[in-house]
């Protein structure tokens, strides 16, 4: 028999797949349906084994789902607009749309050559005009409807890129891509009102179960909802000598107001307004704002940052403690957009506070202490805060009234001598802001806005949409290309037809990817959605993407499903029944003696265990297992091991390794050991060990006990398969189906019923591993002499008669101790079980003759002496 040749049997079944539309569907009421969709890929060029594991992940569901009967919505398209192609059109001189073109052709080849179950004929574009004009025309729906508006907010400025970050997007205070140091600017911005929805949004996470808990908790931390307490201190300026007050007051909001007596400073955001007066006559503090407007305003970059702080002349006078003034700083770690834009800062308690305090010498007044220790406390002097702050529960000590109040007593005790004061209001606030759309590139969908001076903002007419970029764009200059063309912004006001100009902002290209599994149910319908095929299709039942998208693009996604929802484009609110995160596929890094990475394929292993260079000879430094990136060369190329091995051992491979939630490791054992296993499994089916009988021959009235021991494993091995797979374990299926492989080993002599459940094994064989393996088990259906396609047939019963064992364990205890176990009839009597037990040699030898107080007998599965 030939060897199996990967390239040709795939080649074969991938045209065959295509040839008979296997994967295109339609609306059908009368049968359940499931859509499957993995997050769509950027097109950035090559696939990586990034891509290979997660869209592997996704077609083994949507296979697995059509074989049980639903009708399976399984499409592709690209997120394609976005600064990677504006910025490789200026390296390469190429049109991003030309470039942006041509790795969607690359990267679709690639993908297809994986054999991946996709209804090509749903495949969209962002970029495309078809599909961003439904995105203008939903835009000025929010517009119209309250949830769309434009305002100045503080933005982070990437001086290179010449535009607006999302927080996420400044790592160390400099741009992600072009590593310049972030500014701080105040800019007009269109803005989405996801706040509106805030409440909807975090308590719908609870109806969300079928995600993952972590991902769920960080939309929770993301969105912030806490109630705490608005309060306004006093102000009063040192350098009055009279030492009088001001006449305005200072606004901080809380959730720790049982902490008050414990505040020794309070703490203002660089762009506060309190900051940016003293800082006009103040050159230090207008510098030190700008340091801090240079500085990452994400929460890691917070937290890594050293807090610093300057000292203004003001102060704020304690409301509690007569002729406490507490000393107001400007500091970095203060945000403009959370609360008041101040806070009071209570050292002992928090832990930026701490940090803050000790650099500046400040005071830390413990006024939290754990219950058992402040009952112990011969003063309470006696509890101090040394380098961490105390966060955990306990009672207020030095706090005057409050002393020994738990925390929620004394949070409500000072929420009513506030509010009673008139210095105080409870209030609820969230971490979570509008999101701010506007992005001053050249490769994004426009906004679809045109401004008169007489006029103010006008939406675009319904009949001129799509605005579409203009092609003849100059890219290699500094600022907003749109901005600078001569004449594409220059158009006439739709209410007066005087002079006015067009938005020269484009989206955030999260919007695009907020809908786009929306428009997959209808991607040809002439408005944004079809309802009836949006009712039938949505919401997605099984989403599959990284954890790196666990906030922005999903909590956009559930907000942008939401406004659709009030605008009435849909009838549902959630985007995702369930959501798989997978984990990243790592690979070892390697340095040359020059400290230089290398790619794997650069390196091999000496005699002696070491790694050289692959030409060289050189040493080679082994460095730790990192998730493959280029700039770490620690990559492999998935369309080399397509050529070499053939698709699905990448994909076995993929599966096999480690649960799909886990980082994958990759390595060159576990690729060949895939490998193998395909061949074997392909010696198996086309040189079997027995002469199969014919397709369909009839079951053989009775079977011998190896034949009774494989259908036994067979039936077991589809039960267990079918959960695996209903709960994503995937490498537990495949470590069962290579279970079985061995299993049907011991059908070798040759009778004809030994044969029938050889031939029953090797087809549960081909049709559990198709999904997961499906142009070699297409191949082995045929070669087994199914005229069918594996494909299109239906996923194997298991038989509940062969699940059960005729045996069972027994466990034999003297005193509840074991002292052995027999094999006994499944359902044996008590009394026949509890003869057996005392005539086993180990309970006779335990028992030594001893009098048998009671034999307590638990069906099918232990027999207890008590002497």
């Amino acid at each position: 028999m030939a060897r199996y040749n990967a390239k040709t049997v795939e080649r074969k079944w991938q045209e065959a797949w295509e040839t008979q539309q296997c994967f295109q569907v339609d609306t059908e009421s009368e049968r359940e349906k499931f859509y499957v969709l993995e997050m769509f890929p950027y097109p950035s060029g090559r696939i990586h084994m990034g891509h290979v594991r997660n869209y592997t992940l996704g077609d083994v569901v949507a296979r697995y789902k059509k074989a049980r009967g639903f009708n399976v919505l399984h499409p592709m398209g690209w997120d394609a607009f976005g600064m990677p192609a504006e910025n490789a059109a200026i390296e390469n001189k190429v049109h991003p749309a030309q470039w942006t073109k041509n790795n969607i052709a690359t990267m679709k080849s690639g993908l297809k050559s994986m054999g991946l179950s996709y209804d090509w004929s749903r495949e969209l574009a962002t970029c495309d005009p078809s599909y961003f004009r439904h995105e203008q025309k939903m835009f000025l729906d929010f517009f119209a409807k309250g949830l769309a508006y434009r305002r100045e907010s503080w933005v982070n400025w990437d001086p290179v890129d010449n535009t607006v970050l999302a927080n996420e997007q400044v790592i160390d205070g400099c741009g992600w891509r072009s590593g310049a140091v972030i500014e701080k600017r105040k800019l007009p911005q269109w803005m989405l009102r996801i706040t509106a929805y805030s409440d909807d949004l975090l308590d719908s996470l609870k109806r969300l179960d079928r995600w993952p808990d972590r991902v769920r908790l960080m939309q929770e931390n993301w969105i912030g909802r806490s109630e705490g307490l608005r309060m306004w201190f006093d102000l009063a300026d040192s350098r009055d000598d009279q030492g009088g007050g001001r006449d305005d007051r200072l606004e901080v909001f809380t959730t720790r107001h049982d902490t008050i007596f414990g505040a020794t400073f309070c703490a203002l955001a660089a762009n506060h307004p309190l900051a940016e007066e003293i800082a006009a006559d103040d050159p230090e503090l207008a510098a030190f704002i700008a340091e801090c407007n240079s500085m990452g305003t994400s929460e890691e970059a917070i937290e890594r940052a050293e807090k610093k702080g300057y000292k203004t002349p003001l102060v704020a006078k304690h409301p509690f403690i007569e002729g406490y003034n507490l000393p107001v700083f400007v500091a970095n770690f203060v945000l403009m957009e959370y609360g008041a834009g101040a806070i009071f800062g209570c050292p002992g308690h928090d832990q930026r506070d701490l940090d803050f305090a000790r650099k500046y010498d400040l005071d830390v007044i413990p006024v939290i202490a754990p219950a058992s220790i402040a009952a112990s406390l011969g003063s309470t002097s006696d509890f101090t805060i040394a380098d961490e702050a105390y966060l955990g529960d306990g009672v207020a000590i030095n706090s005057q009234f409050l002393d020994g109040m738990t925390i929620a007593d004394a949070k409500q005790e000072i929420a009513e001598r506030m509010t009673a004061s008139g210095n105080g209001e409870v209030t609820l606030t969230y971490r979570l802001r509008d999101w701010g759309i506007s992005r001053q590139r050249y490769w994004g969908c426009p906004i679809p806005i045109i401004y008169c001076d007489e006029c103010g903002a006008k939406p675009v007419p319904d009949d001129q949409l799509p605005v579409t970029l203009p092609e003849d764009v100059v890219l290699d200059t500094p600022g907003n290309p749109l901005e600078h063309h001569p004449t594409w912004k220059h158009v006439s006001c739709p209410q007066c037809g005087g002079k006015a100009v067009r938005e020269t902002d484009t989206f955030d290209t999260f919007i695009e990817s907020s809908w786009y599994f929306i428009r997959f149910a209808c991607p040809h319908a002439d408005g944004p959605i079809d309802y009836d095929a949006a009712r039938y299709w949505l919401p997605v039942d099984q989403y599959i993407g990284g954890i790196e998208h666990a906030v922005l693009h999903l909590l956009y996604s559930r907000f942008f499903t939401r406004a659709m929802r009030d605008c009435g484009y849909v009838d549902f609110d959630e985007p995702f029944s369930g959501l798989l995160t997978q984990g990243m596929v790592c690979h070892q890094t390697y340095r040359d003696e020059a400290g230089n990475w290398l790619f794997p394929q650069q390196v091999r292993e000496a005699e002696d265990g070491s790694f050289i260079h692959a030409e060289s000879g050189a040493s080679v430094t082994v460095g730790r297992s990192e998730k493959m990136s280029k700039s770490r060369k620690n990559v492999v190329d998935p369309e080399a091991i397509i050529d070499a091995f053939g698709a699905d051992t990448a994909r076995l491979f993929m599966l096999s390794d480690s649960p799909p939630e886990r980082d994958l490791e990759w390595s060159e054992t576990g690729i060949e050991g895939a490998w193998r296993y395909l061949n074997r499994l392909w010696r198996m089916v086309a040189e079997p060990a027995l002469t199969l009988p014919p397709v369909d021959a009839a079951q053989p009235d009775s079977f011998s006990d190896a034949a009774t021991a494989s259908r036994r494993a067979i039936h077991r091995t589809i039960s267990d398969t079918t959960g695996d797979l209903d709960r994503f374990h995937f490498n537990r299926a495949v470590a069962r189906v290579r279970e079985l492989s061995n299993d049907l080993t011991s059908l070798d002599n040759g009778s004809d019923d030994e044969a029938w459940v050889l031939r029953e094994g090797l087809e549960t064989l081909v049709r559990l591993i198709g999904p997961m393996t499906p142009h070699i088990a297409e191949e082995l259906w045929h070669l087994l002499g199914h005229q069918t396609l594996l494909v299109n047939s239906p996923w194997p019963e298991a038989d509940p008669a062969w699940l059960g064992d005729d045996t069972v364990t027994f466990a034999l205890q003297v005193n509840g101790k074991l002292r052995g176990t027999v094999e006994l009839a499944k359902d044996t009597d008590k009394q026949a079980a509890e003869n057996a037990a005392l005539a086993d040699p180990a309970m006779i030898r335990a028992i030594d003759g001893k009098t048998i107080r009671r034999v307590i007998v638990v069906p099918n599965r232990i027999v207890n002496v008590v002497i």
